[in-house]
């Protein structure tokens, strides 16, 4: 959806669709996490010490996402590489 703000919101988080509502905010979490607390600081519901934690904390989630991820691709090779496509 093009000019749309990626947050915790329709379309990408609804729960209609729980299966891609996970996936959206297990991977896209971080950048809408940052997004949302950015938000919050501009409109003075948050204090800059809050908006520096919630940073801390997306990053955090993505340098932990980014572990996952490898970790899976790592599995995931390992399996194929372990196959035999021998006929």
């Amino acid at each position: 959806m093009p000019g749309r703000r990626l947050a915790f919101v329709e379309p990408y988080v609804s729960p209609a669709h729980v299966l891609r509502s996970l996936a959206a905010t297990a991977c896209a979490g971080p950048l809408m996490f940052a997004n949302e607390a950015l938000d919050a600081w501009r409109q003075g519901r948050i204090s800059a010490p809050a908006l520096i934690s919630c940073g801390c904390t997306a990053t955090v989630w993505a340098l932990a996402l980014g572990v996952v991820l490898i970790d899976i691709a790592s599995v995931a090779g390992m399996l194929l590489g372990s196959a035999d496509f021998s006929v």
